[in-house]
């Protein structure tokens, strides 16, 4: 059946390639994701278009026999040091249209640019108990890390607990916040931060690490606002200057209700001070004075950070589905 499956990579991407990826992912999500807010026309179109950090992207497009969009898949190649052999995969495929080997026709394509690439390590998530988890499984990924994802309602939110920890005293530490890029005179700072997060749980990922540095952090808020979200960062600084953690929320293009959890990470000389609890706890009391449009975050965490699930159920965030994070030794292939 495969032979009546047509792949095309997708170079310079037109509205109307950009129309048929948002059909696919749609119609995918839908089916196996329900409940979890599609990414709209503008947001698919900025994912496709707009420069990525520190990689680049490849994508191609299947059709059917008449011509219409039936899967998509899209590889995201990093290109900074420490992290060049990896590859990650977004693949989807219409649920009418599954079990025909086009998923395995686009794998294929991917495997092959890997491999050009010279990249040893492809990863891809998929939700828990999916196709796309019995897919992986049948394609020699292994189940590397296992993610849970956890939404907080604002408007449920224990008003005792918020008031409790947002007023907590911290002795020798202020926050302070931004939107979109790190002020001067913070940047050097927040990329000493940013770097805390390269001991986060990652399972056996074959993950690399992350460097930072002003130039990068800049660079960073950069590409999020080209592609029409808006980032929220707040950060707590220690009397000496340096910047003991921070949290960032990502709010996508439009008037989304649902906002994104970005990192949370404090650095490991200040841990052991509540200070996580209290920037995330910040963070939802600037939500519901500036973004009143917000209704909830959504976050997601190794299920064996038991640390930051700690926190997260402490202010009130709940499980409400699960991911696994598959790994494909390309070499191998």
């Amino acid at each position: 059946m495969s032979a009546h499956i047509h792949l095309t990579p997708l170079h310079d991407i037109s509205a109307a390639d950009a129309a048929a990826w948002h059909q696919v992912v749609t119609a995918s999500m839908a089916h196996d994701l329900p409940g979890v807010p599609t990414p709209g026309p503008e947001q698919i179109h900025a994912q496709l278009t707009k420069p990525t950090l520190n990689s680049h992207r490849l994508t191609w497009l299947a059709t059917g026999a008449t011509g219409s969009p039936v899967g998509v898949a899209g590889l995201r190649l990093f290109t900074s040091p420490g992290r060049d052999h990896l590859a990650e995969l977004e693949l989807h495929v219409a649920p009418a249209h599954r079990r025909l080997g086009t998923g395995s026709l686009l794998l294929s394509e991917v495997v092959a640019a890997c491999l050009a690439q010279d990249r040893r390590s492809l990863i891809v998530e998929a939700a828990a108990d999916s196709p796309g988890e019995a897919f992986c499984e049948k394609r020699n990924f292994r189940q590397a890390l296992a993610l849970n994802h956890l939404i907080l309602r604002l408007d449920h939110l224990d008003e005792a607990t918020v008031s409790q920890v947002a007023e907590a005293e911290h002795p020798g530490y202020r926050l302070t916040g931004w939107t979109g890029t790190v002020p001067d005179d913070l940047a050097a700072a927040f990329a000493t931060a940013k770097n805390a997060m390269n001991d986060m749980p990652v399972g056996d990922l074959d993950y690399g690490t992350e460097n930072w540095d002003a130039d990068r952090v800049r660079a960073m808020a950069q590409v999020i606002a080209d592609r029409g979200d808006t980032l929220l960062t707040l950060a707590a600084v220690h009397d000496g200057g340096a910047m003991a953690g921070y949290t960032e929320i990502l709010l996508p293009r439009g008037t989304a209700p649902r906002a994104q959890q970005y990192d949370t990470a404090v650095v490991p000389a200040h841990r052991g001070r509540g200070l996580g609890l209290w920037l995330k706890t910040a963070m939802v009391r600037r939500l519901r004075a500036q973004h009143p449009g917000v209704v909830e975050i959504e976050t997601d965490n190794a299920e064996d950070n038991v640390h930051m699930l700690a926190v997260n159920h402490r202010l009130g965030f709940r499980s409400y589905r699960r991911t696994r994070e598959f790994q494909l030794d390309v070499s191998a292939v």
